[in-house]
């Protein structure tokens, strides 16, 4: 099963992370998309677009017509969420214009630590 972690980390802290994988010449075990604080995390990723990110699992390339049928939304709405999530890295638009998610599985890892 293809896993996409996201999780809170500094941007040197991913940045070091992809310096070592580069330098190895070793892929990484799993996939990372990085977010430099907890409130950028659920900022982007609202309640409606976890909602297309479970639709969108698995499902291979669809267009965003297909993904606001899925979730049954309006398009003009759910355009405006995958435009957000295509900005974020966090979903892919395939060469014939259409979005994909292309993990079956997502994990979210972040610390709260007491201030």
């Amino acid at each position: 099963m293809k896993t996409v972690t996201l999780d809170v980390r500094s941007p040197a802290d991913a940045m070091a992370d992809f310096t070592r994988a580069w330098e190895s010449g070793k892929p990484q075990r799993s996939a990372h998309i990085s977010f430099a604080t907890p409130e950028l995390l659920w900022k982007v990723l609202t309640e409606k677009r976890w909602e297309l990110l479970k639709v969108l699992c698995g499902a291979g390339p669809v267009s965003i017509r297909e993904a606001a049928r899925r979730v049954g939304r309006d398009i003009k709405a759910v355009h405006g969420d995958i435009t957000a999530l295509l900005n974020a890295g966090v979903l892919e638009r395939t060469e014939d214009g259409r979005i994909v998610f292309p993990f079956e599985a997502v994990k979210v890892e972040f610390l709260l630590q007491a201030a």
